[in-house]
């Protein structure tokens, strides 16, 4: 029952509140409409008020229009007023002669115009910069017609090489003071308007660097002057084929003029407080006369290969004693970038290796082309290299020298590539040559086409550590040079950045493979005669031959002599007519063939063909067997055999020369190694390699030695 009675009393409550919320949304709607009327009367009376005061707005923009228009004029005519009243304050200086006050004004003025810059008032702008040109250009004319008397009485410009002192005798005090007054004044005229005025009135060389000095600008009128009088027009000064009459003027002009630089112009530069050096300045400016003249006369010349290469040599001449003689700064541009237009550049290159190639016939074709001029001085001839081989590397280092000096990395960089053809170009033709006399390989040209491969070898390796060269390398590598990477793996162009490799890796590379192809043919031929003159010596049957110990002292076999005094004279040769290090490489390389030979003897002989008294002769040292040898050959005091030279055939001659009991014992460890294979191990036994290393054996295999063992032939007593 009381269940039912809370039910009822929720639904009884309920309707109350839903009317009594739907009674606020009414209010709400009312008050919503009550603000809307309201907003649409305000609107409406905003409109009305808004039409009405239109008119005046109107008017009101007008008048502020005609207030910032009559403002703008005001402004216009104040400035108008203020350039009349410098101008007219310039005016009243210069006829007052008060010169500094008259620069003054003409500072302010130019400091209006860099003010009037974002301006569109154009026709201002125009009048202001005509007004400031016109007073800049009066006042600098004044100046300039001081200056010039001045530099007159100091005997300016100065031709020829002075001959007395450069402070005058009369009134030096006074003209000093002019000179440096007029400096002063000159300079602070330039601060306030740098321009490029004395270049439109007098025709020099524009310029896109730093505008010069103005007072070195009028000291310079004087030598322009005589320059374009003398190198212009049909004078027979002015020709092609001498470029280095008005190249040479010019240096005599910048060496004549530099004592009155730095004793008479650079002491007033340093108080005025300018960061200018007086020599440079004129260098500069004399430096502009001459590029002219030389882009002009290069671009005369490309069809001409004589008078162009001459153009070249004389410009690198210049630039090498503008920057060493008169101490022109390396960051400043002197005049080889000229020759790095596109077409005076590609011309170079073409010049250079059609002369390369033509001195390269020349050299390979002249009489004493594979004699060294050195020959007879024995401390300057260690390369011994032919005269067409230092001719040939002498030629690559003069190109070098002229390319050093460009200010570009990928221009020297086309000029190493070339260098490198050339090498190339080179070793193929002395590779041809090389095939014609290589059946002859102890001639003289054979091996002096030997010894030239190894100079340039020599060279070229040199060059890879040289500095400049590797600034090159890197330069190529940070470029993608193709000329120079062109090929090259990700490796290669990685062990070059690295400094692992240098830039005439593969070139040296092809030029040792070829010293390697004429080293194997020359020992090839000689040992072809040493073999001839060993069979006696490899047919003799010695059975008779006492011991040693019944010896007194042991000689050279009758029957080994020929061979001997054969090896001793191809050895000699090859000591005058190679190098040192290639001599070296022979004697190693006919040491290592002969040792074979006579360990293929051993190995081929019949059993009873060798007693121990031979093998102790053959393994006899060569100092006590082979005299005659060392006699002839040795140089430096240094032994190119020695008796304890490791190899097959001093091995052998070790183990047939054992006693017989230790003979009888290694063989038989030897043949129960073979026989038990690799798992053999007595009990206490030495191994066959620890037996072998004690007997001073490390070359020969253990059934080598076996081999040898059983060609033993001992004799009684042994």
């Amino acid at each position: 029952m009381l269940c039912v009675l809370q039910v009822l009393t929720v639904s009884s409550s309920l309707p109350p509140k839903v009317s009594a919320a739907l009674s606020a949304a009414e209010e709400a709607v009312c008050s919503v409409e009550d603000l809307l009327q309201r907003e649409r009367r305000i609107s409406n009376k905003l409109d009305q008020h808004l039409e009405e005061a239109q008119p005046w707005m109107d008017n009101l923009g007008q008048t502020l229009n005609q207030v910032d228009t009559i403002e703008r004029h005001v402004k216009y005519l104040r400035c108008l007023q203020h350039i009349e009243e410098l101008s007219a304050a310039v005016q009243q200086c210069l006829m007052t002669s008060s010169v500094w006050e008259a620069i003054r004004a003409v500072d302010k003025m130019a400091a209006l115009d860099a003010g009037l810059s974002q301006s569109r008032c154009s026709h201002l702008q125009d009048f202001l910069r005509e007004t400031l040109h016109f007073w800049h250009k009066i006042i600098k004319d004044r100046l300039a017609s001081d200056f010039e008397k001045v530099l007159t009485q100091l005997h300016w410009p100065i031709i020829s090489p002075p001959t007395q002192s450069l402070t005058p005798t009369v009134n030096g005090q006074e003209i000093s003071s002019q000179l440096e007054l007029l400096v002063t004044q000159l300079l602070a005229l330039q601060t306030s308007y740098p321009s490029a005025w004395l270049c439109e009135k007098f025709s020099l060389p524009a310029s896109s660097a730093t505008p010069l000095c103005l007072p070195i600008q009028i000291m310079l009128l004087p030598l322009i002057k005589r320059f374009r009088y003398h190198f212009y027009g049909n004078r027979q000064t002015n020709s092609l084929s001498k470029p280095e009459w008005y190249l040479t003027q010019v240096l005599m002009w910048m060496g004549n003029s530099s004592t009155f630089m730095e004793e008479k112009i650079q002491p007033i530069l340093d108080r005025a407080g300018a960061p200018i050096s007086a020599m440079v300045e004129l260098c500069r400016g004399l430096l502009s006369l001459v590029k002219e003249k030389v882009a002009s006369d290069a671009s005369r010349l490309l069809y001409d290969d004589v008078l162009f290469c001459h153009l070249v040599e004389e410009v690198l001449q210049f630039e090498k004693e503008l920057r060493s003689k008169q101490s022109y700064p390396a960051a400043l541009p002197g005049l080889l970038h000229l020759l790095l237009e596109d077409a005076t550049l590609q011309k170079w290159l073409t010049m250079e290796k059609k002369m390369a190639v033509e001195k390269m016939d020349a050299m390979l074709s002249a009489e004493g082309a594979w004699s060294s001029q050195y020959k007879d001085i024995s401390d300057m001839d260690e390369l011994k290299a032919p005269d067409c081989a230092e001719t040939f590397m002498t030629l690559l280092q003069v190109i070098t020298e002229r390319y050093r000096a460009l200010p570009c990395p990928s221009a020297q960089l086309k000029f190493l590539g070339l260098q490198r053809e050339l090498v190339d170009d080179f070793r193929i033709r002395l590779t041809q040559v090389m095939k014609e006399e290589s059946r002859c390989p102890l001639g003289a040209r054979y091996c002096a086409i030997l010894n030239s491969v190894n100079y340039i070898s020599t060279i070229l390796a040199d060059w890879g550590d040289n500095v400049f060269f590797l600034q090159l390398q890197q330069a190529a590598v940070s470029l993608g040079d193709e000329g120079v990477l062109g090929g090259l793996g990700v490796m290669e162009v990685g062990r070059l950045a690295s400094l692992e490799d240098s830039l005439f890796a593969s070139l040296l590379a092809l030029l040792d493979r070829l010293k390697g192809d004429m080293m194997g043919r020359l020992l090839e031929w000689s040992m072809r005669e040493i073999t001839e003159k060993t069979k006696p010596y490899s047919q003799d049957r010695w059975l008779s031959l006492p011991p040693q110990q019944d010896q007194s002292t042991m000689t050279l076999s009758s029957s080994a002599c020929p061979m001997m005094l054969c090896v001793r004279d191809r050895l000699l040769t090859l000591q005058q007519v190679l190098t040192f290090d290639l001599f070296q490489l022979a004697w190693q390389g006919l040491a290592e063939r002969l040792n074979s030979l006579l360990y293929q003897d051993v190995r081929d002989a019949p059993k009873p063909h060798r007693t121990a008294g031979v093998w102790r002769e053959q393994n006899t040292p060569p100092s006590r067997s082979s005299q005659a040898v060392h006699w002839h050959t040795e140089k430096r005091k240094e032994r190119i055999f020695k008796g304890n030279n490791p190899g097959p055939k001093k091995e052998a001659c070790i183990i047939l020369c054992l006693n017989v009991g230790s003979a009888i014992l290694l063989r038989d460890l030897l043949r129960e190694s073979n026989e038990e294979g690799t798992d053999w191990a007595g009990a206490g036994d030495p191994t066959p390699e620890s037996a072998l290393n004690e007997l001073g054996v490390y070359c020969l295999a253990a059934s080598d030695v076996l081999i040898l063992l059983n060609l033993r032939a001992p004799r009684p007593g042994q």
